[in-house]
């Protein structure tokens, strides 16, 4: 699978690391001008992305900051890795920070949701925390983010507690990390192949689907005309607009699962991470697939993802 980079917008790229995507904003202002790296895709993709910022913007560059749109490993994996090449700060969200700072795991994920063969091996996914204090800055709701003055930073929990979006109001370029999605996730077909499909947020990873729903209109409401998610392509114009507004207005029917761990009762979680997770439901039929998937992937998986 290729790692070449491609262009989001004026002045935003991406790439594409497995299944997951990077983005890189070059600033026309702010502090230290410069560029920002916004996530750092799995374990592992440090060099490629070391080497299109190098393509985009001169050797021996580094990003005036990272952000992440949340902690999940396939967002963070290459976090730490990144920090020994480049000092410097980190911006989460403050819900987001338990995660960052070795205090809180996430909930696990929830393999009964269906929809495919990444469903049936999302157990395999990290969901303990990394520890990143020391660079770690909390992004305030009002000023955003110094390197970053022209993009409004927009809080779209449900997928993560502290789930943030990215909006230029320029030209109405959305960076909307797992929000929601351009390809359905669950699917290992979809989600390594890029299909294009506009989806909610990965049904495997989140675990409270009322605030998902709120953050999906909210951001349907900004009518974007280029949107760049963290799996799948970039879409843009009508077909972005007439598809996301779908999405938002049928959100119940197209995106939650019919049943699954978070689908009745949501996790909670507050600034000191999570504090509630309901029970699982679980069945035969699932734990035989799960044993099935886990034995052909489970080696490949683990060593890209962990």
């Amino acid at each position: 699978m290729s790692s070449k980079y491609f262009q989001v917008g004026q002045g935003v790229w991406g790439m594409r690391l497995l299944f997951v995507n990077i983005y890189m904003i070059a600033n026309r202002r702010g502090v230290g001008k410069g560029w920002v790296l916004v996530d750092t895709g799995v374990k592992g993709s440090e060099d490629k992305i070391i080497e299109m910022a190098e393509s985009l913007f001169g050797l021996g560059t580094k990003p005036t900051a990272i952000v992440l749109t949340h902690g999940h490993a396939d967002h963070s994996g290459s976090l730490k890795a990144l920090l020994k090449h480049w000092n410097v700060p980190v911006y989460v969200h403050p819900l987001e920070v338990p995660y960052l700072t070795g205090r809180s795991s996430y909930p696990p994920a929830d393999t009964s949701v269906g929809g495919g063969f990444m469903t049936l091996i999302s157990w395999m996914w990290r969901t303990t925390p990394i520890n990143v204090s020391r660079n770690l800055r909390e992004i305030d709701p009002y000023d955003g983010i110094p390197e970053l003055p022209e993009w409004k930073v927009i809080h779209t929990p449900g997928h993560t507690p502290g789930h943030i979006s990215l909006f230029f109001p320029l030209n109405t370029t959305l960076i909307a990390g797992d929000a929601f999605t351009t390809t359905r996730t669950e699917s290992a077909i979809y989600a390594l192949s890029y299909i294009k499909k506009i989806s909610g947020p990965p049904k495997y990873l989140t675990t409270d689907w009322y605030a998902a729903a709120r953050s999906v209109r909210k951001l349907a409401a900004l009518q974007p005309r280029i949107v760049a998610t963290g799996h799948g392509p970039v879409m843009r114009g009508r077909e972005l607009l007439t598809s996301l507004s779908f999405l938002a207005n049928r959100f119940e029917a197209l995106a939650v699962p019919k049943e699954g761990r978070y689908v009745r009762s949501s996790a909670i979680a507050d600034e000191n991470g999570v504090r509630y997770i309901p029970p699982q439901t679980t069945n035969r039929k699932q734990t035989v697939g799960l044993a099935l998937a886990a034995s052909v992937a489970a080696f490949w998986l683990v060593k890209q993802l962990w």
